[in-house]
């Protein structure tokens, strides 16, 4: 079968990246276009300083900056070096950030990351322009660098062009020609150029572009400063032309700044101003580019830069005797939360996009798109930064435009995992959201629903439970944001008594019509064709085995099933393979539905007199379902149970919602009935042994690898992933810390070593008011066996853990089935 034919529109660093990927493959009939000059094209990567660090939060970014080091050190070009592996080197001014370079430690060492933890004297002596007296510490990473991003672009483009690619200059893409739902080229001025597939690489007009092809692409064109100073005395003669750098990359991270050399003349970058947005509409295109002169390279706006400079010549005191002689506001792309944006629309087959991509991230982008473009499933999880992951309400333009500038804003903050999104807020609310506010909800922000973390109105509870021995450690700062001892309490009571969980905003479809049994079977692991009334745990996987997601399955009725999800990018994959002959709806019921979870001991005392259902264990055995009425209001009842007790998700009409709570709260006052929150339902599912896709696995993992082989059939005929299976080891699998030290607490992504080595690293972690300890949650090699001792690296402290087997609580399933 033919190579399909390629249309590249952006000849930047992504769209050439991608040219050289794809060529590299096979795949060599692409034509690469771009409305600039080749290969000075006018975009962020003419004026992109180049820096490329590996080392970031996302274990998925992490490995895409990696890639990009590994590939530009290989490129060559004639005018010089295209990657220079100065190092980078983060500081720490205050202690808060030498906790923060600690955590950043972490994640390098659990992803094979060269590092090194530095004194201030250290510091100085490796970049001697440093006043040490400011400096606590820093953080070094050798094989980081400058890219010569302009240099990395002709390089492979001759390379992809070596390979039969073609590179079309000034050539402005004015639509995407398309015949039957699939894309067929493109038109220019100069006319059509037909394309089998078209990706979208143009960089900040990404948004623009996309809403051509009916598409939303969530990023915001920001204005970011930049500026060189004059010639730095003490750095005169020692750069030639030809190095331009060799002290490492410098960030400055407490005052939002970084810097690099210009032979002897120091770049700073700078991410403390207001944010800038800027409409692409307005940049001129008409005049002649040249690396001096381009659209997206708008004028220096000094007054935006005055507490910079302060800052600087406080850091760099020789500095001070010279001053900014050029300078100008870069455009760049911003995404609500940071991560790159790629996939493939939906809705127009062939059309793909690879956006918001920096340059520190470029060559491992190119490579993934290439791997999802040609083999059908990219080679890394990129969840992330799936083109799909934004549910519909974050996608409109003030939803987008707020959260890019707080990314913006946040670049270099110390950010921690359970921060809360300060705007927008109050977007989507379940009916309880009133209920849940008047007993004193403190609200965590997720896919734009407002779910409560704690109740403050079970302070006295925790009192009462502390006055009965309730042991609750002290919290450091780090960990005690964001969360309250409350949270254990709530946990403690759910396992002695009753409480209420909102669980609204979980993801909710209907799937029905008389195909959707027979695509439930081609889609997930489990065995689906049960009797009415069934409730299955079951995975979705991607083509090569790994686990995309896992889902609830109830069977409602012959040809209807209500799945319960993990959010948009299941929706996209179960859209993507609905039957063209119509057999089946999907539809996303979230937001019309409702759900409240009500588990405990005393669940069924609760539920049992206000509803005519049998609750006995012969009447609604475990993993059943069925349609009654709680009190006035029409309910579907699902024994299950997330946190692993008895008891029930109970499921109504949004309109309905009130009344459910206001019905379950007044019969479960006589059994002491609470409402809990997140913290305490996170740190139940943990002690029960219960995974969340997405944070505890991806598409890296298979189902046997994180402890979720029981979900799936290999007698089934077939599913997407199956064949796969057999031919897939399991180098790590998915295990249960229990750390020693009961004040032990860790929040997830801390590395874990065995015998002093890094292995694995954390998933997830709650503490456990069942057993009085941390648990967590760690990918390790399979050979370690239950028992070992291992350490985890919490900011500046070392912590002893034992590999337990799991579930930690309840193994018999006695407290679920009781």
């Amino acid at each position: 079968m033919a190579a399909p034919k390629v249309v590249i529109v952006g000849a930047g660093i992504v769209g050439t990246s991608l040219a050289d990927e794809l060529t590299a493959r096979g795949w060599t009939d692409v034509t690469v276009l771009d409305r600039g000059p080749l290969f000075a094209t006018g975009g962020s990567t003419s004026h992109a300083p180049g820096l490329v660090f590996a080392t970031n939060p996302s274990k998925t970014m992490t490995e895409l900056a990696s890639y990009t080091i590994e590939k530009f050190s290989s490129l060559e070009h004639p005018d010089g070096w295209c990657f220079n592996p100065v190092g980078g080197l983060e500081l720490a001014t205050t202690p808060e950030r030498w906790d923060d370079l600690h955590r950043k430690a972490g994640w390098a060492a659990s992803r094979g990351v060269e590092h090194h933890l530095i004194n201030a004297a250290e510091c100085a002596a490796m970049y001697p322009l440093i006043d040490r007296d400011l400096v606590l510490g820093g953080l070094h990473t050798p094989n980081d660098g400058l890219a010569k991003a302009m240099r990395a672009v002709e390089a492979q483009a001759h390379r992809a062009m070596s390979r039969g690619a073609v590179f079309r200059s000034e050539q402005e893409v004015i639509d995407v020609v398309e015949n039957n739902g699939e894309v067929c080229g493109v038109r220019t001025a100069n006319g059509v150029v037909d394309a089998d597939i078209v990706v979208c690489c143009t960089g900040f007009w990404g948004r623009e572009f996309g809403r051509r092809v009916g598409l939303t692409i969530p990023l915001v064109p920001m204005a970011h400063q930049y500026a060189i100073t004059t010639a730095v005395d003490s750095r005169r003669g020692i750069n030639s032309a030809l190095t331009e750098a060799s002290l490492p990359i410098l960030r400055h991270q407490d005052h939002d700044l970084y810097y690099r050399e210009h032979g002897d003349r120091i770049g700073i970058g700078y991410y403390g101003h207001r944010p800038m947005p800027s409409d692409v509409g307005n940049l001129d295109y008409d005049s002649k580019i040249s690396l001096d002169e381009m659209p997206s390279k708008l004028m220096f706006t000094p007054d935006d830069f005055d507490d910079a400079w302060q800052h600087t010549v406080a850091l760099l005191p020789e500095l001070g005797g010279g001053k900014v002689e050029e300078g100008f506001n870069g455009i760049f792309s911003f995404t609500p939360d940071g991560h790159s944006i790629m996939g493939e629309h939906r809705d127009l087959a062939g059309f793909w996009v690879a956006e918001a991509v920096w340059v520190t991230h470029s060559a491992g982008v190119a490579k993934t798109m290439a791997e999802w473009m040609i083999d059908g499933t990219p080679g890394v999880d990129v969840h992330e930064t799936d083109l799909y992951r934004f549910e519909d309400e974050a996608l409109s333009d003030d939803v987008i435009l707020t959260t890019s500038s707080q990314s913006f804003v946040e670049v270099y903050d110390i950010v921690h995992p359970h921060d809360q999104r300060r705007a927008p807020r109050n977007v989507r609310t379940s009916p309880f959201h009133d209920r849940a506010a008047d007993l004193g909800a403190q609200f965590w922000e997720s896919g734009l629903w407002e779910r409560p973390a704690w109740f403050e109105a079970n302070r006295p509870l925790l009192d009462q439970k502390v006055a009965d021995g309730l042991q609750i450690p002290h919290r450091d700062s780090w960990s005690a944001r964001h969360w309250s001892p409350i949270s254990v309490a709530e946990a403690a009571h759910t396992r002695s008594h009753v409480a209420v969980y909102d669980m609204t905003p979980l993801t909710r479809f209907e799937l029905s019509g008389p195909g959707a049994l027979a695509l439930l079977q081609q889609l997930t692991t489990n065995k689906l064709d049960k009797s009415v009334g069934s409730v299955t745990y079951t995975l979705m996987l991607d083509d090569k085995g790994g686990v995309r997601s896992d889902l609830t399955v109830a069977r409602l009725a012959e040809d209807v099933f209500q799945v319960g999800a993990n959010g948009p990018l299941d929706f996209d994959w179960i859209g993507r393979h609905l039957p063209a002959d119509g057999s089946v709806t999907l539809r996303d019921i979230t937001a019309a539905t409702c759900c409240l979870g009500l588990w405990g001991p005393l669940a069924r005392d609760v539920l049992a007199p206000l509803t005519p259902a049998d609750l006995t264990n012969d009447g609604l055995r475990y993993f059943r379902a069925m349609t009654t009425t709680v009190g006035a209001v029409p309910v579907t009842l699902m024994r299950v149970s997330y946190v692993g007790e008895l008891g029930w998700e109970i499921y109504t009409s949004a309109a309905n919602g009130r009344a459910l709570w206001d019905t379950l709260m007044s019969a479960g006052e006589p059994h002491g009935i609470i409402a809990a929150g997140r913290i305490a339902f996170n740190s139940l599912r943990i002690e029960k042994g219960y995974r969340s896709a997405g944070t505890d696995m991806t598409i890296e993992h298979t189902p046997a690898a994180a402890g979720l082989d029981f979900a799936v059939r290999m007698s089934k005929e077939d599913f997407v992933g199956k064949s796969a299976l057999a031919e897939r080891g399991a180098p790590k699998t998915l295990r249960t810390l229990r750390f020693t030290d009961p004040a032990a607490v860790v929040l997830g992504k801390e590395p874990v070593a065995v015998d002093g080595v890094v292995v694995g690293y954390i998933t997830s972690a709650g503490w456990s008011a069942t057993i009085g300890a941390c648990l967590a949650y760690a990918w390790l090699p399979t050979d370690v066996a239950d028992g070992a001792e291992v350490g985890v690296a919490y900011q500046t402290t070392r912590y002893a853990a034992v590999v337990v087997a799991d579930p930690v609580v309840d193994p018999e399933m006695a407290r679920v089935r009781g």
